[in-house]
């Protein structure tokens, strides 16, 4: 007898009608209004990770973004991004400071997985604010079990995925919307389940399918892009699913308009569009 199927496990379609957007900005608007975004990562020879990430953020609408990297990069990041404020760490007691100023979180980009990345990822999981975790923070998350603070999203990729849920990635792949499902479930979190069809899923089960991108995007640094973005979005109001959906269709858009130029899309090249992107959808000014 053929199963019927719930209209919940029917994923939403993101579209310009389903997402949620960015009030417009008041004529006496200051930067401590819209967010202060930490974004901490950067071990040696991968400092480019946080850099996008930054940049993202800068240009989605952060008010404020700092970097917690490496003191090796603080140079390259302050001649290459100036308005970011950049804060070499050696330690975990050197960002005590700054997590109390920040009010959103990206942890994972260029972490690593060597003793300086784990601890870092210690004193951010105690952090209560609203984080994005990706790449080595999913890595790390897999090894060493950490409850996540309220608000938070995670972007795995189906590779760090199935660490995540401890299964393979063609079971992942073989079942995607029950992955993204177990995967938020797990982890009280929005879960972003990147790849062909992006997946956004909550803890209650509420499901978005983003059918936008193009296979130019398959290239390193992108996922970088999109953790920026989602947290300038977080910093500026909306909650993790709304910033999850929005987040994710802006760079899936953002990559499709790119890609019909072909092969060779770089990750940085994706930050001005998305910001086009955000302007058509919420606008700065009434």
């Amino acid at each position: 007898m053929p199963q019927t199927k719930h209209p919940g496990n029917t994923p939403q379609l993101l579209n310009r009608l389903t997402l949620a957007g960015l009030p417009p900005r008041a004529a006496g608007a200051h930067k401590a209004d819209f967010g202060h975004v930490l974004v901490v990562g950067g071990d040696l020879g991968t400092g480019g990770a946080v850099m996008l990430s930054a940049q993202a953020a800068l240009r989605c609408g952060a008010g404020l973004v700092s970097v917690a990297t490496r003191p090796e990069h603080v140079a390259a990041g302050l001649a290459r991004l100036p308005e970011a404020m950049w804060l070499g760490v050696s330690s975990a007691n050197q960002l005590m400071g700054p997590l109390e100023r920040a009010s959103v979180l990206v942890v994972g980009p260029g972490l690593g997985q060597a003793a300086w990345g784990r601890s870092l990822l210690s004193a951010v999981a105690n952090a209560h604010l609203p984080q994005v975790w990706d790449a080595d923070a999913l890595n790390l998350l897999a090894r060493s079990p950490l409850a996540l603070p309220s608000g938070s999203v995670l972007t795995p990729h189906p590779g760090e995925a199935a660490r995540l849920l401890g299964i393979s990635t063609e079971a992942v792949q073989a079942d995607r919307p029950g992955a993204a499902r177990k995967l938020a479930r797990k982890y009280a979190s929005v879960c972003v389940l990147k790849g062909a069809g992006t997946l956004v899923a909550d803890p209650a089960g509420q499901l978005a399918l983003c059918d936008h991108g193009h296979p130019a995007m398959a290239g390193a640094g992108l996922g970088d892009v999109l953790t920026g973005v989602l947290a300038a979005l977080l910093a500026q109001g909306l909650d993790a699913w709304q910033a999850a959906c929005l987040g994710v269709w802006l760079h899936a858009r953002a990559g499709e308009r790119l890609g019909v130029e072909g092969r060779g899309l770089a990750a940085s090249d994706l930050v001005a569009v998305i910001r086009e992107l955000l302007e058509e959808h919420s606008a700065c000014l009434a």
